[in-house]
Protein backbone atom coordinates (compact mmCIF):
# COMPACT_ATOMS: atom_id res chain seq x y z
CA UNK A 1 0.00 0.00 0.00
CA UNK A 2 1.20 3.51 -0.81
CA UNK A 3 2.22 5.75 2.06
CA UNK A 4 -0.40 8.21 3.27
CA UNK A 5 1.88 11.03 2.14
CA UNK A 6 1.71 9.95 -1.51
CA UNK A 7 -0.98 10.96 -3.98
CA UNK A 8 -2.31 7.65 -5.28
CA UNK A 9 -5.13 8.69 -7.61
CA UNK A 10 -7.09 11.47 -9.33
CA UNK A 11 -10.85 10.88 -9.02
CA UNK A 12 -12.74 13.15 -11.43
CA UNK A 13 -16.50 13.72 -11.64
CA UNK A 14 -18.65 15.54 -14.20
CA UNK A 15 -21.32 16.96 -11.88
CA UNK A 16 -24.17 19.10 -13.22
CA UNK A 17 -27.21 20.68 -11.60
CA UNK A 18 -30.28 21.56 -13.75
CA UNK A 19 -30.55 25.17 -12.55
CA UNK A 20 -31.85 26.28 -15.96
CA UNK A 21 -35.23 24.82 -15.00
CA UNK A 22 -35.83 27.70 -12.56
CA UNK A 23 -33.61 30.21 -14.44
CA UNK A 24 -31.32 30.42 -11.41
CA UNK A 25 -28.08 32.04 -12.56
CA UNK A 26 -29.60 33.60 -15.68
CA UNK A 27 -28.17 36.83 -17.07
CA UNK A 28 -27.99 38.80 -20.31
CA UNK A 29 -25.25 36.61 -21.79
CA UNK A 30 -26.08 33.26 -20.18
CA UNK A 31 -29.87 32.78 -20.25
CA UNK A 32 -30.02 29.06 -19.43
CA UNK A 33 -27.13 27.97 -17.19
CA UNK A 34 -26.91 24.53 -15.63
CA UNK A 35 -24.50 25.13 -12.76
CA UNK A 36 -21.82 22.45 -12.99
CA UNK A 37 -18.48 21.40 -11.60
CA UNK A 38 -15.60 19.38 -12.97
CA UNK A 39 -14.76 17.97 -9.56
CA UNK A 40 -11.46 16.47 -8.44
CA UNK A 41 -10.55 14.31 -5.46
CA UNK A 42 -6.90 13.60 -4.64
CA UNK A 43 -6.42 10.28 -2.84
CA UNK A 44 -3.46 9.67 -0.56
CA UNK A 45 -3.28 5.99 0.29
CA UNK A 46 -5.79 6.05 3.12
CA UNK A 47 -4.83 9.50 4.41
CA UNK A 48 -6.72 12.78 3.98
CA UNK A 49 -8.17 13.60 0.59
CA UNK A 50 -7.92 16.87 -1.30
CA UNK A 51 -10.90 18.38 -3.13
CA UNK A 52 -10.98 20.92 -5.94
CA UNK A 53 -13.27 21.98 -8.77
CA UNK A 54 -13.79 24.07 -11.88
CA UNK A 55 -17.15 25.82 -12.23
CA UNK A 56 -18.93 25.75 -15.61
CA UNK A 57 -22.44 26.35 -16.93
CA UNK A 58 -23.06 22.82 -18.25
CA UNK A 59 -21.89 21.96 -21.77
CA UNK A 60 -18.12 21.77 -21.77
CA UNK A 61 -17.89 20.43 -18.25
CA UNK A 62 -16.58 17.19 -19.77
CA UNK A 63 -13.86 19.21 -21.51
CA UNK A 64 -12.85 20.67 -18.14
CA UNK A 65 -12.75 17.20 -16.62
CA UNK A 66 -10.47 15.98 -19.43
CA UNK A 67 -8.14 18.95 -18.92
CA UNK A 68 -7.86 18.19 -15.21
CA UNK A 69 -7.13 14.55 -16.01
CA UNK A 70 -4.25 15.64 -18.25
CA UNK A 71 -2.50 17.08 -15.20
CA UNK A 72 -2.58 13.88 -13.15
CA UNK A 73 1.09 12.97 -13.84
CA UNK A 74 2.20 16.00 -11.85
CA UNK A 75 0.77 14.54 -8.64
CA UNK A 76 -0.11 10.86 -8.89
CA UNK A 77 2.68 8.74 -7.44
CA UNK A 78 4.39 11.77 -5.93
CA UNK A 79 4.50 13.09 -2.35
CA UNK A 80 1.51 15.23 -1.44
CA UNK A 81 2.48 18.92 -1.11
CA UNK A 82 2.49 20.11 2.50
CA UNK A 83 4.64 23.26 2.66
CA UNK A 84 4.76 26.61 0.92
CA UNK A 85 7.77 25.41 -1.04
CA UNK A 86 5.89 22.30 -2.19
CA UNK A 87 2.82 24.27 -3.20
CA UNK A 88 4.89 26.85 -5.04
CA UNK A 89 6.71 24.11 -6.96
CA UNK A 90 3.44 22.42 -7.92
CA UNK A 91 1.98 25.69 -9.19
CA UNK A 92 5.06 26.33 -11.32
CA UNK A 93 5.06 22.79 -12.70
CA UNK A 94 1.39 22.95 -13.72
CA UNK A 95 1.50 26.41 -15.29
CA UNK A 96 4.91 26.04 -16.98
CA UNK A 97 4.31 22.72 -18.75
CA UNK A 98 5.74 23.72 -22.13
CA UNK A 99 3.23 21.78 -24.24
CA UNK A 100 0.04 22.32 -22.25
CA UNK A 101 0.97 25.98 -21.71
CA UNK A 102 0.73 26.45 -25.48
CA UNK A 103 -3.03 25.99 -25.21
CA UNK A 104 -3.27 29.31 -23.34
CA UNK A 105 -0.85 30.53 -22.35
CA UNK A 106 -2.12 31.30 -18.85
CA UNK A 107 -5.76 31.32 -19.90
CA UNK A 108 -8.70 29.15 -20.86
CA UNK A 109 -9.46 25.55 -20.03
CA UNK A 110 -5.92 24.52 -19.06
CA UNK A 111 -5.53 27.54 -16.75
CA UNK A 112 -8.74 26.64 -14.95
CA UNK A 113 -7.74 22.99 -14.80
CA UNK A 114 -4.45 23.97 -13.18
CA UNK A 115 -6.47 26.00 -10.68
CA UNK A 116 -8.59 22.99 -9.78
CA UNK A 117 -5.51 20.87 -9.13
CA UNK A 118 -3.69 23.62 -7.20
CA UNK A 119 -6.76 24.27 -5.08
CA UNK A 120 -7.20 20.56 -4.36
CA UNK A 121 -3.57 20.45 -3.24
CA UNK A 122 -4.17 23.41 -0.92
CA UNK A 123 -7.25 21.67 0.47
CA UNK A 124 -5.15 18.56 1.15
CA UNK A 125 -2.26 20.50 2.70
CA UNK A 126 -4.56 22.48 4.97
CA UNK A 127 -6.36 19.32 6.07
CA UNK A 128 -3.05 17.74 6.97
CA UNK A 129 -2.21 20.87 8.97
CA UNK A 130 -5.61 20.79 10.71
CA UNK A 131 -6.50 24.32 9.58
CA UNK A 132 -8.98 26.00 7.23
CA UNK A 133 -7.16 27.38 4.20
CA UNK A 134 -7.56 31.01 5.28
CA UNK A 135 -5.77 30.29 8.57
CA UNK A 136 -3.24 27.98 6.92
CA UNK A 137 -2.26 30.83 4.59
CA UNK A 138 -2.36 33.49 7.31
CA UNK A 139 0.03 31.43 9.45
CA UNK A 140 2.75 31.56 6.79
CA UNK A 141 5.59 34.02 7.03
CA UNK A 142 5.71 36.95 4.62
CA UNK A 143 8.72 35.29 3.00
CA UNK A 144 6.79 32.05 2.44
CA UNK A 145 3.84 33.93 0.96
CA UNK A 146 6.07 35.82 -1.47
CA UNK A 147 7.66 32.53 -2.52
CA UNK A 148 4.25 31.24 -3.64
CA UNK A 149 3.86 33.93 -6.32
CA UNK A 150 5.12 33.77 -9.89
CA UNK A 151 6.38 37.33 -10.44
CA UNK A 152 7.14 36.81 -14.11
CA UNK A 153 5.35 39.59 -16.05
CA UNK A 154 4.51 41.44 -12.79
CA UNK A 155 7.74 43.14 -11.80
CA UNK A 156 6.96 46.37 -13.67
CA UNK A 157 4.00 46.79 -11.31
CA UNK A 158 4.93 44.76 -8.23
CA UNK A 159 8.33 43.41 -7.23
CA UNK A 160 8.94 40.64 -4.69
CA UNK A 161 10.48 43.26 -2.41
CA UNK A 162 7.36 45.43 -2.57
CA UNK A 163 5.14 42.42 -1.89
CA UNK A 164 7.28 41.46 1.08
CA UNK A 165 7.05 44.99 2.47
CA UNK A 166 3.24 44.96 2.17
CA UNK A 167 3.01 41.66 4.01
CA UNK A 168 5.39 42.76 6.74
CA UNK A 169 3.32 45.88 7.40
CA UNK A 170 0.23 43.70 7.87
CA UNK A 171 1.95 41.04 9.96
CA UNK A 172 1.73 42.60 13.46
CA UNK A 173 -2.07 42.89 13.32
CA UNK A 174 -2.80 39.38 12.05
CA UNK A 175 -3.86 37.84 15.36
CA UNK A 176 -6.21 40.69 16.26
CA UNK A 177 -7.83 40.68 12.83
CA UNK A 178 -8.25 36.91 12.88
CA UNK A 179 -9.99 37.15 16.25
CA UNK A 180 -12.22 39.94 14.96
CA UNK A 181 -13.06 37.90 11.88
CA UNK A 182 -14.06 34.90 13.97
CA UNK A 183 -16.25 37.09 16.17
CA UNK A 184 -17.83 39.32 13.51
CA UNK A 185 -17.59 37.51 10.18
CA UNK A 186 -16.97 39.11 6.77
CA UNK A 187 -19.49 41.37 4.96
CA UNK A 188 -21.53 39.74 2.18
CA UNK A 189 -23.85 40.88 -0.56
CA UNK A 190 -26.41 38.77 -2.37
CA UNK A 191 -27.22 38.27 -6.04
CA UNK A 192 -30.07 35.88 -5.31
CA UNK A 193 -32.85 38.44 -6.04
CA UNK A 194 -31.37 39.67 -9.28
CA UNK A 195 -31.29 36.91 -11.90
CA UNK A 196 -32.54 38.23 -15.22
CA UNK A 197 -35.03 35.42 -15.74
CA UNK A 198 -36.97 36.21 -12.56
CA UNK A 199 -40.27 38.03 -12.86
CA UNK A 200 -40.90 41.33 -11.06
CA UNK A 201 -42.79 39.74 -8.19
CA UNK A 202 -39.98 37.33 -7.43
CA UNK A 203 -37.40 40.12 -7.66
CA UNK A 204 -39.28 42.28 -5.15
CA UNK A 205 -39.96 39.41 -2.75
CA UNK A 206 -36.36 38.24 -2.73
CA UNK A 207 -34.99 41.79 -2.43
CA UNK A 208 -37.12 42.41 0.66
CA UNK A 209 -36.05 39.07 2.10
CA UNK A 210 -32.40 39.99 1.55
CA UNK A 211 -32.77 43.17 3.56
CA UNK A 212 -34.60 41.31 6.30
CA UNK A 213 -31.73 38.81 6.36
CA UNK A 214 -29.25 41.61 7.04
CA UNK A 215 -27.68 42.23 3.64
CA UNK A 216 -26.58 45.80 3.01
CA UNK A 217 -26.08 45.24 -0.73
CA UNK A 218 -27.86 43.30 -3.46
CA UNK A 219 -27.06 42.89 -7.15
CA UNK A 220 -29.23 42.84 -10.26
CA UNK A 221 -28.38 41.48 -13.68
CA UNK A 222 -28.84 44.02 -16.48
CA UNK A 223 -28.14 44.41 -20.16
CA UNK A 224 -30.95 42.78 -22.11
CA UNK A 225 -33.37 45.72 -22.39
CA UNK A 226 -32.84 49.24 -21.07
CA UNK A 227 -36.50 49.94 -20.28
CA UNK A 228 -36.72 46.65 -18.40
CA UNK A 229 -33.58 47.55 -16.45
CA UNK A 230 -35.01 50.94 -15.48
CA UNK A 231 -38.21 49.28 -14.26
CA UNK A 232 -36.37 46.56 -12.33
CA UNK A 233 -34.07 49.08 -10.66
CA UNK A 234 -37.08 51.21 -9.62
CA UNK A 235 -38.78 48.15 -8.16
CA UNK A 236 -35.65 47.01 -6.36
CA UNK A 237 -34.98 50.45 -4.91
CA UNK A 238 -38.55 50.70 -3.66
CA UNK A 239 -38.21 47.25 -2.12
CA UNK A 240 -34.93 47.78 -0.27
CA UNK A 241 -35.09 51.49 0.55
CA UNK A 242 -32.44 54.19 0.13
CA UNK A 243 -29.87 52.75 2.55
CA UNK A 244 -29.12 49.50 0.73
CA UNK A 245 -26.61 49.40 -2.12
CA UNK A 246 -27.75 47.99 -5.46
CA UNK A 247 -24.96 46.85 -7.76
CA UNK A 248 -25.65 45.89 -11.36
CA UNK A 249 -23.95 43.32 -13.58
CA UNK A 250 -23.96 43.25 -17.40
CA UNK A 251 -21.96 40.01 -17.75
CA UNK A 252 -19.89 41.38 -20.68
CA UNK A 253 -22.95 42.27 -22.77
CA UNK A 254 -21.94 45.65 -24.19
CA UNK A 255 -19.49 47.41 -26.45
CA UNK A 256 -17.78 50.35 -24.77
CA UNK A 257 -20.01 53.07 -26.21
CA UNK A 258 -23.13 51.09 -25.39
CA UNK A 259 -21.94 50.55 -21.82
CA UNK A 260 -21.39 54.27 -21.37
CA UNK A 261 -24.82 55.09 -22.82
CA UNK A 262 -26.62 52.41 -20.82
CA UNK A 263 -25.01 53.28 -17.50
CA UNK A 264 -25.53 57.00 -18.01
CA UNK A 265 -29.23 56.16 -18.35
CA UNK A 266 -29.22 53.99 -15.21
CA UNK A 267 -27.12 56.38 -13.12
CA UNK A 268 -30.16 58.25 -11.67
CA UNK A 269 -31.08 55.01 -9.87
CA UNK A 270 -27.70 55.15 -8.05
CA UNK A 271 -26.23 51.72 -8.87
CA UNK A 272 -23.23 51.08 -6.62
CA UNK A 273 -21.13 49.54 -9.38
CA UNK A 274 -21.42 48.22 -12.92
CA UNK A 275 -19.85 44.79 -13.16
CA UNK A 276 -18.34 43.38 -16.35
CA UNK A 277 -19.64 46.14 -18.64
CA UNK A 278 -17.65 44.82 -21.61
CA UNK A 279 -15.18 42.09 -22.59
CA UNK A 280 -13.14 40.93 -19.59
CA UNK A 281 -9.98 41.16 -21.73
CA UNK A 282 -10.58 44.78 -22.78
CA UNK A 283 -8.45 46.73 -20.32
CA UNK A 284 -8.68 50.04 -22.19
CA UNK A 285 -12.40 49.51 -22.74
CA UNK A 286 -12.96 49.23 -19.01
CA UNK A 287 -10.92 52.38 -18.48
CA UNK A 288 -13.10 54.19 -21.04
CA UNK A 289 -16.30 53.00 -19.37
CA UNK A 290 -14.99 54.09 -15.98
CA UNK A 291 -14.14 57.59 -17.25
CA UNK A 292 -17.20 57.95 -19.48
CA UNK A 293 -20.04 57.64 -16.96
CA UNK A 294 -20.50 58.17 -13.20
CA UNK A 295 -20.94 54.62 -11.89
CA UNK A 296 -17.98 52.74 -10.40
CA UNK A 297 -16.62 49.78 -12.37
CA UNK A 298 -15.98 46.24 -11.10
CA UNK A 299 -14.60 43.26 -12.98
CA UNK A 300 -12.50 40.14 -12.61
CA UNK A 301 -14.55 36.94 -12.46
CA UNK A 302 -13.61 36.14 -16.08
CA UNK A 303 -10.14 37.65 -16.01
CA UNK A 304 -7.87 34.76 -16.89
CA UNK A 305 -4.61 35.64 -15.18
CA UNK A 306 -2.56 37.98 -13.01
CA UNK A 307 -1.25 39.89 -16.03
CA UNK A 308 -4.66 41.23 -17.07
CA UNK A 309 -5.39 42.15 -13.45
CA UNK A 310 -2.08 44.00 -13.42
CA UNK A 311 -3.04 45.96 -16.51
CA UNK A 312 -6.52 46.80 -15.20
CA UNK A 313 -4.89 48.30 -12.12
CA UNK A 314 -2.12 50.07 -14.05
CA UNK A 315 -4.68 51.62 -16.39
CA UNK A 316 -6.96 52.83 -13.59
CA UNK A 317 -9.74 50.79 -15.19
CA UNK A 318 -11.45 49.38 -12.09
CA UNK A 319 -12.78 50.56 -8.75
CA UNK A 320 -13.26 47.01 -7.44
CA UNK A 321 -11.22 43.88 -8.21
CA UNK A 322 -13.31 40.70 -8.35
CA UNK A 323 -11.24 37.57 -7.96
CA UNK A 324 -12.67 34.13 -8.65
CA UNK A 325 -11.29 31.09 -6.83
CA UNK A 326 -11.66 28.76 -9.84
CA UNK A 327 -10.86 30.99 -12.85
CA UNK A 328 -7.13 31.66 -12.50
CA UNK A 329 -4.53 29.01 -11.61
CA UNK A 330 -5.56 28.54 -8.01
CA UNK A 331 -4.56 30.01 -4.65
CA UNK A 332 -1.08 31.02 -5.76
CA UNK A 333 -2.22 33.23 -8.62
CA UNK A 334 -5.03 34.71 -6.57
CA UNK A 335 -2.43 35.65 -3.98
CA UNK A 336 -0.61 37.57 -6.70
CA UNK A 337 -3.82 39.45 -7.52
CA UNK A 338 -4.47 40.25 -3.85
CA UNK A 339 -0.98 41.69 -3.55
CA UNK A 340 -1.41 43.75 -6.72
CA UNK A 341 -4.72 45.14 -5.47
CA UNK A 342 -3.13 46.03 -2.13
CA UNK A 343 -0.27 47.81 -3.90
CA UNK A 344 -2.76 49.92 -5.90
CA UNK A 345 -5.18 50.43 -3.01
CA UNK A 346 -8.17 48.90 -4.81
CA UNK A 347 -10.70 46.88 -2.75
CA UNK A 348 -11.18 43.19 -3.59
CA UNK A 349 -14.82 42.05 -3.73
CA UNK A 350 -14.77 38.40 -4.80
CA UNK A 351 -17.11 36.75 -7.26
CA UNK A 352 -18.93 33.79 -5.72
CA UNK A 353 -21.91 32.76 -7.79
CA UNK A 354 -21.86 29.13 -8.89
CA UNK A 355 -21.18 25.66 -7.52
CA UNK A 356 -18.72 25.83 -4.64
CA UNK A 357 -17.43 29.33 -5.36
CA UNK A 358 -18.82 30.81 -2.13
CA UNK A 359 -17.20 27.96 -0.24
CA UNK A 360 -13.81 28.56 -1.84
CA UNK A 361 -13.43 32.29 -2.20
CA UNK A 362 -14.43 33.14 1.36
CA UNK A 363 -11.04 31.76 2.41
CA UNK A 364 -9.17 34.08 0.04
CA UNK A 365 -11.05 37.20 1.13
CA UNK A 366 -10.58 36.38 4.80
CA UNK A 367 -6.87 35.72 4.32
CA UNK A 368 -6.61 39.06 2.49
CA UNK A 369 -8.15 40.84 5.47
CA UNK A 370 -5.96 39.09 8.02
CA UNK A 371 -2.59 39.09 6.25
CA UNK A 372 -2.56 41.35 3.16
CA UNK A 373 -4.85 44.40 3.00
CA UNK A 374 -5.78 44.42 6.68
CA UNK A 375 -9.12 46.00 5.76
CA UNK A 376 -12.78 45.13 5.28
CA UNK A 377 -13.69 48.69 4.20
CA UNK A 378 -15.64 48.75 0.91
CA UNK A 379 -15.14 45.00 0.68
CA UNK A 380 -17.89 42.40 0.35
CA UNK A 381 -18.03 38.79 -0.80
CA UNK A 382 -20.80 37.80 -3.18
CA UNK A 383 -23.30 35.26 -1.87
CA UNK A 384 -25.77 33.22 -3.89
CA UNK A 385 -28.11 30.94 -1.97
CA UNK A 386 -27.90 27.97 -4.34
CA UNK A 387 -26.54 24.44 -3.98
CA UNK A 388 -24.75 24.80 -0.65
CA UNK A 389 -26.55 21.74 0.69
CA UNK A 390 -24.31 19.58 -1.49
CA UNK A 391 -21.17 20.51 0.47
CA UNK A 392 -19.91 18.84 3.63
CA UNK A 393 -18.85 22.19 5.09
CA UNK A 394 -21.01 24.77 3.29
CA UNK A 395 -20.47 28.50 3.45
CA UNK A 396 -22.55 30.00 6.25
CA UNK A 397 -23.93 33.53 5.98
CA UNK A 398 -25.74 35.00 8.98
CA UNK A 399 -27.11 38.55 9.24
CA UNK A 400 -25.41 39.49 5.97
CA UNK A 401 -21.96 38.22 6.98
CA UNK A 402 -19.91 35.15 6.12
CA UNK A 403 -18.99 33.17 9.20
CA UNK A 404 -15.29 32.29 9.24
CA UNK A 405 -14.81 28.60 8.34
CA UNK A 406 -13.37 26.41 11.09
CA UNK A 407 -13.17 22.98 9.42
CA UNK A 408 -9.73 22.04 8.05
CA UNK A 409 -9.34 22.47 4.30
CA UNK A 410 -10.83 24.62 1.53
CA UNK A 411 -14.55 23.83 2.15
CA UNK A 412 -14.71 22.19 -1.30
CA UNK A 413 -15.75 18.65 -0.35
CA UNK A 414 -19.11 17.54 -1.75
CA UNK A 415 -21.35 14.83 -0.33
CA UNK A 416 -20.93 11.47 -2.12
CA UNK A 417 -24.71 11.26 -2.53
CA UNK A 418 -24.74 14.61 -4.37
CA UNK A 419 -21.96 13.48 -6.69
CA UNK A 420 -23.83 10.27 -7.47
CA UNK A 421 -27.23 11.90 -7.99
CA UNK A 422 -25.97 14.66 -10.30
CA UNK A 423 -23.35 12.72 -12.25
CA UNK A 424 -23.71 13.56 -15.95
CA UNK A 425 -25.19 12.04 -18.05
CA UNK A 426 -26.12 8.86 -16.21
CA UNK A 427 -26.93 10.05 -12.67
CA UNK A 428 -30.59 9.68 -11.62
CA UNK A 429 -31.30 13.43 -11.82
CA UNK A 430 -30.21 13.52 -15.47
CA UNK A 431 -31.85 10.22 -16.38
CA UNK A 432 -35.14 11.57 -15.02
CA UNK A 433 -34.73 14.82 -16.95
CA UNK A 434 -34.04 12.94 -20.17
CA UNK A 435 -37.10 10.75 -19.64
CA UNK A 436 -39.26 13.85 -19.12
CA UNK A 437 -37.91 15.49 -22.27
CA UNK A 438 -38.51 12.33 -24.30
CA UNK A 439 -42.08 12.09 -22.99
CA UNK A 440 -42.77 15.67 -24.04
CA UNK A 441 -41.19 15.31 -27.48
Amino acid sequence: MAATGTVTAFEIHDVRFPTSEQLDGSDAMHPDPDYSAAYLVLHTGGGPRGHGLCFTLGRGNDVMAAAIRALAPYLVGRPAPTTAADLAALHRDLTHDSQLRWLGPDKGVMQMAAGAVVNAAWDLAARRAGLPVWEFLAAMTPEDLVSLVDFRYLSDALTPGEALALLRVAEPGRAARAARLKAEGYPAYTTSPGWLGYDDGKLVRLAKEAVADGFGQIKLKVGADLDDDRRRLRLARAAVGPGVRIAVDANQRWDVAEAVRWMTALAPYTPYWIEEPTSPDDVLGHAAVRSGQPVKVATGEHVANRVVFKQLLQAGAVDFVQIDAARVAGVNENLAVLLLAAKYGVPVCPHAGGVGLCELVQHLAMFDYVAVSGSRDDRVIEYVDHLHEHFVHPAVVEHGRYRAPTAPGFSAEMHPASLAAHRYPDGPVWRARQATEEALA
